[in-house]
């Protein structure tokens, strides 16, 4: 399940449509975003660890975005406390009905539950943890602060956001230097300049990347006391934020 390679822009296309998490890109999601995000498995990982460190009894956490659930799993995989819920949320059928199959092939006595819903109107309550793992870059810009600010309303104090995003840079050096290095990453893993070049274009006015300084501007407002950046590799970064 989801486990084929990424040929998706492997052919010259005609026309470069906006991309889809549709059935096909859903079959082979694992490939494409290890080759694609550097860092990922750690991110994955690390997801895991810290939400075994803040994760209440008698709470929720939520997967926003969860598509095929390798943050879902990782938590899975930390949090041992059975009378925590875990909340898959995604709006893409072929993501979640293939995650529901990963999901039940998991051993677990933490109950999953998974919402084939839009993370921003999707009701949320009583987190503990909340994931936004490389989804806030597909909402509009101007709904990212009312979606925050629902997030950080639904948690508990002492809960933890962690919220993982492609980034872009004020110094455009920088900005150009980092692009360029996440190419050579992408080329590293086999991909060819014919699609780096239609995945660019397909991604083009769909995923809208932000400063990190943006993201902590959002974070404060909401309310979070406490916001770092943990994790960053080139164009990519994670922040935690605490409330």
């Amino acid at each position: 399940m989801g486990n084929r390679k990424d040929s998706v822009y492997a052919n010259p296309l005609t026309e470069v449509h906006q991309f889809k998490f549709d059935d096909r890109v859903a079959q082979c999601f694992p490939d494409m975003i290890t080759r694609s995000v550097p860092g990922y498995e750690t991110i994955i990982a690390m997801t895991g660890v810290m939400a075994q460190r803040f994760a209440q009894a008698d709470s929720h956490i939520y997967d926003l975005g969860c598509s095929l659930g390798a943050s879902l799993l990782s938590m899975r995989q930390h949090v041992d406390d059975a009378s925590i819920q875990i909340i898959g949320v995604d709006n893409s059928a072929a993501m979640i009905e293939r995650c529901t199959h990963i999901v039940a092939l998991n051993n677990s006595p933490i109950h999953t539950e998974l919402r084939l819903e839009d993370m921003q109107t999707t009701e949320l309550c009583n987190a503990s943890v909340v994931v936004l793992n490389f989804t806030l870059q597909f909402i509009p810009i101007e709904e990212r602060g009312p979606l925050i600010d629902r997030i950080y309303a639904a948690m508990k104090p002492g809960g933890i956001l962690i919220l993982s995003e492609k980034i872009r840079f004020e110094d455009e050096h920088l900005q150009q230097l980092n692009t360029e290095l996440h190419h050579e990453f992408k080329r590293g893993n086999g991909y060819s300049d014919l699609e780096i070049a239609q995945k660019r274009s397909s991604l083009e006015n769909y995923l809208r990347a932000e400063t990190i300084k943006s993201h902590e501007s959002r974070l404060a407002t909401a309310g979070f006391s406490s916001i770092d950046v943990w994790f960053q590799c080139f164009n990519f970064a994670s922040v935690v934020a605490i409330k």
